[in-house]
């Protein structure tokens, strides 16, 4: 067992964990953040993507006792009460989304992007989502997704 401290969506976490405790099963089974999803188990998918220090990152591979320390954001950080992450809203006003399996780790790969390149070029944007799978919508509304949210991000 060891004891982790983080910061969880803007809060101080600490807890005892088996040394083996995925970050993914730290976060769904022991803080009930169940927005992350586990797809794949193998860091293919990208549906449990969340941010680690700012940086868009796969949990289902990850220790949780390697991000001792860190700042944890998952989806349900990313809204400021009722307000939506540019993101977020980007994907909601472009259909960005079907079933919404991947979602929550595509909004945190397309932040992790848009910090990156604010103005992503269209190969800027496919070579960011190559880590996040969506077997739903063929791209075409994700990719129209991350260019509003560049607009909403920017002011332009």
């Amino acid at each position: 067992m060891s004891r982790i401290e983080l910061t969880l969506n803007g809060k101080a976490v600490s807890a005892d964990v088996e040394d083996r405790t995925l970050l993914v099963n730290f976060l769904r089974d022991a803080q009930q953040l169940t927005g992350t999803h586990v797809g794949c188990d193998t860091t293919q998918c990208g549906a449990c993507t969340v941010m680690v220090d700012g940086r868009a990152l796969k949990s289902c591979t990850l220790l949780v006792v390697q991000v001792s320390g860190a700042k944890i954001t998952t989806i349900e950080g990313m809204a400021h009460g009722e307000a939506l992450h540019p993101v977020q809203q980007a994907f909601s006003e472009c259909h960005g989304l079907q079933c919404g399996y991947c979602t929550p780790g595509m909004v945190m790969a397309v932040t992790d992007l848009l910090r990156r390149h604010p103005q992503p070029t269209d190969e800027q944007i496919l070579h960011g989502l190559e880590g996040n799978i969506c077997r739903c919508t063929g791209y075409v509304n994700i990719v129209k997704s991350v260019k509003r949210a560049a607009e909403l991000m920017t002011g332009r």
